[in-house]
């Protein structure tokens, strides 16, 4: 990004420029920070700076969080802003966080790093979450929270809908039909949407009775349940790099909770088949990679990398992390006048989505960064 003083150059995109999965321009300009599908006036003198290569929106991660460690716990602001570079750098300029322990509000003021959209602190019931990551209450409680969430956050709330329940020994639900209910309810009077940590079978009904807005993870997709949420609109942020994890998960737990270990185990083995599932059925499959805490950031190529082993094309992938992504979250893509955020790549995704790693330009607000 430029220090100094002096205007950016305005960019001459030789695309070509990609608008949607079946849709493209040949070239397009970027004056004052903004897309123009044709040559605006310029005056006498303006540097013009070419650019070939095919053109994307900047990448998006719709499940990340930034502000927590790799042991978990809070970050420094600082800190925090490495991650978000991290993930930049990766060609992700849109980022929906998922929940943080961190106040990371202060870094949407800094304008070299993601778009951040935030969905506040997870909101989680009492002992039932990883130690220290969300707010724990009870369902009485939950309502007030949920609206406090609302507030702190960017329109976006994050309910740990299921984990595992030590008295039972495997994952259930935290919360009842009625807590649900009431979660969505308000999330919902506060102008926020909400959605749902879920890798249980049986959560994803109550969150879909509910009308949540959307489903994390959703290792538990069913025949039905893949059908009501297909029918319901219902997006699905898949995270499969996270359940790649779950062996692991299930490994730690094994000796105290066999049957726990079991279940971790059979929703791993089936994720490739129950996202091809999903897709055949129509849910709109949203790229999301659960980095922070667990798993390190950029790491967006390693989650596109599964959607391809789950079977899914090179454009519904680019779909996927760009196009479907923006418009979920009512963010612009690339169509005349919005801002200039976007991935410039020597082949074209449209035909291997291994063509995303290969950037020649990273452009944010107007201004190549990379």
């Amino acid at each position: 990004m430029r220090t100094d003083a002096s205007p950016a150059p305005v960019l001459h995109l030789r695309g070509p420029v990609l608008l949607g999965p079946d849709q493209e321009i040949l070239d397009a300009w970027v004056v004052d920070g903004r897309i123009h599908h044709s040559r605006p006036e310029l005056a006498a003198g303006t540097e013009i700076r070419e650019i070939d290569g095919y053109v994307i929106p900047g990448l998006a991660d719709l499940h990340c969080h930034l502000g927590i460690g790799d042991g978990g716990g809070g970050t420094t602001l600082e800190a925090a802003r490495q991650q978000a570079l991290t993930d930049r750098d990766t060609g992700v300029l849109l980022i929906r966080d998922a929940g943080s322990i961190t106040d990371t509000s202060p870094l949407q003021q800094q304008r070299d790093l993601p778009r951040l959209i935030r969905c506040g602190r997870h909101l989680a019931r009492t002992r039932r979450y990883l130690r220290g990551y969300a707010d724990e209450i009870e369902p009485e409680g939950l309502p007030a929270a949920v609206t406090r969430e609302a507030e702190r956050g960017d329109g976006w709330v994050k309910l740990v809908g299921d984990w595992i329940d030590r008295g039972v020994g495997d994952l259930t639900p935290c919360w009842e039909a009625e807590d649900f209910d009431a979660a969505a309810r308000a999330a919902h009077r506060a102008g926020a949407r909400i959605t749902t940590h879920t890798f249980d079978e049986s959560t994803l009904p109550l969150a879909l009775d509910a009308g949540f807005d959307c489903l994390e993870h959703a290792t538990g997709l069913t025949d039905e349940t893949i059908s009501r949420t297909a029918e319901a609109g219902v997006p699905v942020v898949s995270t499969l790099v996270n359940v790649g994890e779950f062996e692991s998960y299930a490994a730690q737990g094994e000796k105290k909770f066999p049957g726990y270990a079991a279940h971790m185990r059979r929703l791993r083995a089936a994720r490739y088949e129950r996202t091809r599932d999903a897709h055949d059925a129509g849910i709109q499959l949203l790229v999301g990679t659960d980095a922070g805490g667990v798993l390190g950031h950029g790491i967006i190529h390693d989650e596109l990398d599964e959607f391809a082993r789950a079977g899914l094309d090179a454009i519904t992938i680019l779909d996927a992390a760009t196009w479907a992504a923006r418009r979920f979250l009512d963010v612009p893509c690339l169509e005349d006048g919005a801002p200039a955020d976007l991935v410039v790549l020597s082949r074209d995704p449209r035909a291997d989505h291994r063509a995303l790693r290969e950037r020649s330009h990273i452009v944010m607000g107007g201004q190549v960064i990379a």
